[in-house]
């Protein structure tokens, strides 16, 4: 397998964008994105979508050229309507807003509506983290999950996100993660490669549990924790879904499908200035959280730590196809 140096993939992948239809700028956005997520090993949300992005670029699923509108009418709100784009594009236009509007008022909340699916929520949460502030994010998706009891797929695989910004700059910690057992794109890949997967990440179209990945996607995922990660799928529904307007995860069509309707899908983040409230004590018991965890050997903050990659590894298959796409 090749090692291939992030600055190729960051400028192939664009380069891919680009000639799929997408704008100069727009390109740029998204192959910054995938470039993120090669490097924290995040493989689901790189590369492993850019033949999808390109797809449906060419069919209309997602448009590469539009404007987002931003609407800040409210002191602490900001919300973007990525006009059926990429979450990516949409984010930065409201970006700057929502971390002035958090400074101003101690907090502030930012929403993306009708946008492309985001990938990885944790690219945008931790943003916000290196301008010194705090961030929840959330996002639904597909209905892939069933509620504790039933075998319906009723919500997506509904991630959430935060990111915590260091004292001296930088993201002292993060985490995004599904509110499912496992994210959905470990399924789908076990399945490609003929692997099977642990008891408790899916059911089968009955309600039993599955180890057979293919029978899990003709079933339901279940959350993670059972009803308390329900809980959580179900208040990330309400913020990504419900409040920025946009589609809920039982009317959000298929992602990867090649054609069909816009995905109009929505993400929201709650962001929070620490001086405006513990001040600088918020740093000290910032110190305090980490000093405990790093007294354990083997233990850490999640997302700490991460090791400074310039390249990375890649099947020989998923390079070549990012390479045919940018010829």
């Amino acid at each position: 397998m090749p090692h291939v140096s992030l600055d190729e993939i960051e400028s192939t992948t664009a380069q891919a964008l680009t000639r799929q239809g997408a704008t100069d700028d727009t390109a740029a956005k998204v192959a910054h994105a995938v470039r993120i997520a090669e490097a924290n090993n995040n493989r689901i949300c790189g590369l492993y979508y850019v033949d999808s992005y390109c797809t449906q670029l060419r069919t209309g699923r997602v448009f590469g050229d539009v404007e987002p509108e931003v609407n800040h009418d409210k002191a602490g709100a900001v919300r973007v309507d990525a006009k059926y784009g990429f979450a990516q594009v949409a984010f930065a236009a409201g970006f700057d807003a929502a971390v002035e509007a958090a400074r101003s008022n101690g907090t502030c909340a930012l929403s993306i509506e009708h946008s492309h699916t985001c990938t990885s929520l944790g690219y945008f949460t931790e943003q916000f983290a290196q301008a010194g502030l705090i961030a929840l994010g959330a996002t639904n998706s597909t209905a892939r999950v069933a509620p504790p009891g039933g075998a319906t797929p009723m919500l997506g695989t509904n991630p959430m996100a935060m990111a915590v910004p260091a004292r001296d700059g930088g993201v002292a910690f993060q985490f995004d993660y599904s509110t499912s057992a496992v994210a959905l794109g470990k399924i789908t890949m076990a399945a490609a490669a003929g692997e099977s997967i642990p008891v408790g990440w899916a059911v089968d179209a009955e309600g039993n549990d599955t180890t057979d990945p293919k029978k899990a996607l003709e079933g339901s995922l279940v959350s993670a924790g059972g009803y308390k990660g329900y809980g959580l799928g179900l208040m990330v529904e309400v913020l990504a879904g419900a409040l920025t307007g946009s589609l809920l995860s039982t009317e959000i069509p298929p992602l990867k499908a090649p054609e069909g309707p816009h995905h109009d899908i929505g993400q929201f983040y709650l962001v929070i200035d620490p001086a405006s409230f513990a001040g600088d004590g918020f740093w000290d018991r910032l110190d305090a959280i980490g000093e405990a965890v790093d007294a354990q050997p083997g233990a850490r903050l999640p997302g700490s730590r991460r090791a400074d990659v310039t390249s990375v590894e890649l099947e020989d298959s998923v390079w070549q196809s990012i390479q045919a796409l940018a010829e």
